[in-house]
């Protein structure tokens, strides 16, 4: 009996942390939805900024509001040991588990299907938005200074540009590794300044310790509540029974 009730006591605990997370996330989902403009000076427009903000807001909302159902649920079905509730927490977190595993999969194995889809967003945004852009060129400037980049595959990426057509044919700083304009087409071709892409894979293979400790300890999360959810709705079985 005493390990069941500390069972009951690190499911509520487990659940808590799931609560806390959903609440973060409602909460980035409203400021998203109510104050969208602030939030577009941090991350660089999809689409439109009307609908950027609608679609990264209701996504938090829809994600976070998923969790704190999710909480309920679990704590319901611990506090008043519903075995029916117990065993639908057990079967969403083993869902969001096998998809997140199979997301995982497909990330390490298709990795260049996922360069393939970042190209064709970015391709775009740096040709036609970049030096028009306020918003763009500011986040594609401090990108390409802070990871010593330039565009997305290379300096190619703003040839026949907006940008490239306003400074007469000139690049931005960073493909010539210099501080202040301009950049010839064979300044940049002589500097051979990775692209931004590259420069992101190798800071993410820097950090895959830490990166891989963060999947790990989520994975370590979701499976120790399905245990937990489990052996109550196991304990729960065989008392009825």
């Amino acid at each position: 009996m005493a390990c069941f009730t500390f069972v009951k006591f690190m499911m509520v605990l487990f659940n808590l942390l799931i609560l806390l997370v959903g609440l973060t996330l409602l909460g980035g989902g409203i400021w998203v939805s109510v104050d969208g403009g602030s939030f577009l000076q941090v991350l660089a427009p999809f689409s439109t900024h009307d609908m950027q903000s609608v679609k990264v807001g209701f996504f938090c909302i829809a994600i976070g509001g998923v969790l704190v159902l999710l909480c309920v649920v679990g704590c319901c079905g611990a506090h008043n040991e519903s075995k029916c509730l117990l065993l639908l927490f057990f079967s969403i977190i083993l869902i969001i588990f096998i998809a997140e595993a199979a997301a995982g999969a497909v990330a390490l194995t298709y990795s260049s299907v996922a360069e393939g889809i970042l190209k064709a967003w970015a391709t775009p945004v740096l040709k036609n938005q970049y030096g028009s852009n306020l918003v763009v060129t500011k986040i594609w400037n401090n990108t390409m200074t802070e990871l010593n980049c330039c565009g997305f595959t290379n300096y190619t990426d703003f040839t026949d540009s907006y940008y490239s057509e306003q400074s007469e044919g000139s690049y931005p700083p960073s493909c010539c590794q210099l501080d202040t304009a301009p950049c010839s087409q064979q300044q940049a071709l002589l500097n051979a300044v990775q692209g931004c892409f590259e420069q992101l894979l190798e800071a993410l293979q820097k950090n895959a310790n830490i990166i891989g400790g963060i999947a790990i300890g989520i994975g370590g999360l979701e499976v120790a509540s399905m245990v937990l959810s489990m052996y109550l709705y196991c304990y729960l079985d065989n008392n009825v029974s």
